[in-house]
């Protein structure tokens, strides 16, 4: 039976590539805590894709360390960070980026299709008053792209997003969980979506699309002065690994010709095929557009019940919609397979 397991990318298994990535790695003793060749490889490759010298990368095994240590620079106990209100750092960290900031809150804007409206983002920074006592005032502004609800911002967007950030002294952080699926769809390069519009530092995804446990904090330009303190928090927090070397490897074989724009590319097709099949339904309509790996579909909630009962997995969101997820192993016969099912079940 063909596995339609549409819940998430994280259920995905891992690219063979990056298997034999780490194996590849796995001979002699290699110097501790980042300074092995692996991460000094890593480095150099972050240079080359993102076009710039000032940079500097640290490796980490998760999102939520990841989002939260990088968070952690640049907002303060006193501050805040401005971002979506369905942001991850939002309802899926369990309070991490305020825990590793040490009191820091967010502060939540709203928007379409989980992006960040202009008006409200603009009226947000023209209240700033950072003499005022009684205010939380923000020192970052974090996006996500891909957003919570697989949509994008376009190129102009962050680039318009961020001048309004500097202009008010907030650094700009980029959540790039799914970075590799806009990048495709954007026809974009690393560089045209952070630093050259604006970004100061990016949390960049392999787990969803292809590594075991890879994600890394990339700091651009001026924020690299941040980089031991980068380190001191990363260690505190036991996200120094002894043998850090595995998850460099991991991001080496990714970022190895395009692998993990290829990756991403099959993601995406998996996913407009899907949203093409379910929207063939009469009931069935999309939420939101598809311009990623995820589908957010409005059905009769029947229906759903009807397809878990079938197996099929996939989760209700918020809104009442429902999210599919594909992946890079989501086959062509999965998408059949679940076509078949759902007109089967929708007669």
């Amino acid at each position: 039976m063909t596995l339609l397991d549409f819940s998430s990318d994280t259920a995905a298994p891992a690219h063979p590539s990056v298997l034999q990535g780490i194996h590849a790695i796995n001979v002699d003793n290699e110097p501790s805590y980042g300074a092995d060749s692996a991460t000094q490889t890593l480095r150099g490759k972050v240079k080359d894709i993102f076009e710039t010298n000032e940079v500097f990368v640290w490796p980490t095994y998760s999102g939520s360390s990841a989002n939260s240590i990088a968070l952690s620079l640049f907002c303060p106990p006193t501050g805040s960070i401005l971002c979506h209100e369905e942001a991850h750092i939002q309802n899926d960290e369990r309070g991490a980026p305020e825990f590793f900031s040490g009191g820091g809150k967010l502060s939540l804007l709203s928007g379409a299709n989980a992006k960040i409206d202009e008006t409200e983002l603009l009226e947000s920074i023209k209240k700033i008053n950072r003499s005022f006592v009684h205010e939380t005032p923000p020192h970052v502004l974090s996006l996500t792209n891909l957003t919570e609800r697989g949509t994008l911002y376009e190129l102009d967007t962050i680039s318009h997003y961020s001048s309004f950030a500097k202009n008010a002294g907030l650094t700009v952080h980029l959540d790039g969980a799914r970075l590799a699926n806009a990048l495709v769809t954007l026809k974009a390069s690393p560089a045209d979506v952070t630093w050259k519009s604006g970004v100061d530092v990016l949390t960049l995804g392999f787990t969803k699309n292809g590594a075991i446990g890879c994600e890394l904090i990339v700091l651009f330009g001026n924020s690299c002065n941040k980089s031991d303190e980068l380190l001191a928090r990363a260690k505190r927090s036991g996200h120094m690994p002894a043998k850090l070397r595995y998850i460099s490897a991991q991001a080496n074989t990714m970022l190895t010709n395009n692998l993990w724009l290829d990756l991403a590319r099959l993601a995406n097709q998996r996913a407009k095929d899907l949203s093409i099949e379910l929207c063939k339904v009469q009931d069935i309509s999309l939420a939101c557009p598809v311009q990623g790996n995820e589908v957010f579909a409005k059905m009769p909630h029947e229906t759903a019940k009807q397809l878990w009962k079938n197996g099929v997995k996939f989760y209700r969101w918020l809104d009442g919609s429902y999210r599919f997820v594909c992946s890079w192993a989501t086959t062509n016969e999965a998408i059949d397979g679940f076509a078949e099912l759902l007109h089967k079940v929708c007669k």
